[in-house]
């Protein structure tokens, strides 16, 4: 088992404790917090043992967890990194393309792993279809969440759009060509309403919408392909693929046929893959420590978490943005 701890212990890293304590992967030696009465509170209401300093807990781990607030990332994760221990690090990788991409060599230096917490790589109704996502050309990806002050230290695609740009980079084997964004400051001082469309260099356009303030929440994305279209509610953990194939001869009588402009006859057949519940951020998690044993690349590395920040400057940057 992985000696593991956490940096940061406010609402996602006590869920990330809760979890490293329950793997069988992980040892759990315990966390760090800049607060030292609130890590005194969930010491005492978890019995996870506090560490007085970051320096002191990163010396008794093999892994460590960074869930601090972005802005304190590569502040931390350099530390670990310069330790000898292996990094999992939340979304976004850093605040900035530069701090993320001296992370990436950094840990190629001291030689550890890195993982980047896209947890929507493990939801179980992505990894359900993500084998079946073959060379879209069109994608069309809608994140809209309730407004929750917590998320309002960054923008809006940094905070939610970055999960459906990470997927999308994930299934896309091309480079970025063009960014068009624009986004809509309403109550914080950076956009929380962002629309991108993404242009890539093999044709492939790819439109996405983030919100955090609506009235309801919605987690969807779409990916049609050559004679394929397939569906994924992040939300509700569902999916659905709809294939066309040429049409039999002779089709039974409840067959689909659609008949194109040039005559040719094409029978749809709807197919809902399996989607097995898990929990996404476990997953992550005990993932990284199969790749820490295994010795091969994470599911989401350092530079695929670099990447994806990379197209998330370039949206910010091209916002034409309104404030309300």
């Amino acid at each position: 088992m992985l000696k593991a701890g956490v940096l940061g212990a406010g609402h996602l890293g006590k869920i990330h404790l809760k979890l490293l304590n329950q793997s069988t992967k992980y040892d759990l030696v315990g966390f760090y917090d800049v607060n030292p009465e609130a890590a005194a509170a969930i010491e005492a209401e978890f019995g996870y043992k506090r560490f007085d300093t970051m320096e002191a807990l990163i010396a008794a781990c093999d892994m460590v967890d960074v869930v601090t607030p972005t802005i304190y990332h590569f502040e931390c994760a350099e530390k670990v990194v310069k330790a000898g221990k292996h990094l999992f690090i939340e979304k976004p990788i850093t605040h900035t393309v530069e701090e993320a991409e001296k992370l990436r060599d950094l840990a190629k230096e001291y030689g550890v792993r890195g993982q980047v917490g896209q947890v929507e790589r493990f939801n179980p109704a992505f990894m359900a279809v993500s084998h079946m996502i073959d060379k879209p050309m069109f994608i069309e990806a809608h994140r809209l969440a309730e407004f929750n002050p917590r998320g309002t230290d960054v923008s809006v695609v940094l905070d939610l759009m970055i999960h459906d740009l990470d997927a999308i980079l994930s299934v896309v084997k091309s480079e970025v060509k063009h960014v068009h964004a624009s986004g809509v400051s309403v109550i914080s001082e950076t956009p929380d309403i962002a629309n991108a469309r993404i242009e890539f260099e093999n044709g492939c356009v790819a439109n996405l919408t983030a919100s955090r303030i609506s009235m309801k929440k919605m987690r969807k994305a779409r990916f049609f392909q050559k004679d394929a279209y397939i569906s994924v509610d992040f939300l509700d953990k569902k999916c659905e693929v709809v294939k066309m194939k040429d049409a039999p001869q002779t089709p039974d009588d409840f067959a689909m046929i659609l008949t194109n402009a040039e005559g040719v006859k094409k029978q749809i057949y709807f197919d809902n893959p399996n989607v097995d519940a898990n929990n996404a951020i476990l997953d992550e998690l005990e993932s990284f420590a199969d790749a820490i044993a295994n010795d091969r690349t994470p599911v989401v590395s350092l530079a695929q978490g670099t990447k994806a920040l990379t197209v998330a400057m370039q949206i910010i940057e091209n916002f034409n943005t309104i404030k309300m």
